[in-house]
């Protein structure tokens, strides 16, 4: 078993703005995570907090250790509600995009 995962993270709608202004992002996340089990969403988004999220406002992308409410997330373009949301174990070459259908006015 491979040692890490290779995928692409993508923001949108605004997000890349708490993200350094980047869209797109190639992260590498340990296979497993720090309890064992293989690495999934959950972790992901921790490790996106911790490592890549620029702006000092993590509300505004998570809330209660999720993804804040009006974040699509979407994997391998389908909607992460019909992969198992926060629990689905990340494959090689995944693509985890975080579209924001929040607008300001």
């Amino acid at each position: 078993m491979a040692d890490s995962i290779p995928i692409t993270v993508e923001f949108t709608g605004g997000l890349e703005l708490l993200f350094g202004n980047e869209r797109k992002h190639q992260v590498s996340l340990p296979a497993r995570s720090d309890d064992g089990n293989p690495s999934n969403i959950a972790y992901l988004l921790r490790y996106l907090v911790d490592n890549l999220l620029k702006d000092q406002r993590k509300e505004m992308f998570i809330m209660e250790d999720n993804v804040r409410p009006g974040i699509l997330v979407l994997i391998n373009d389908a909607d992460w509600e019909l992969e198992g949301e926060e629990t689905y174990e990340l494959q090689p070459r995944d693509n985890i995009v975080f579209v924001s259908t929040l607008h300001g006015g």
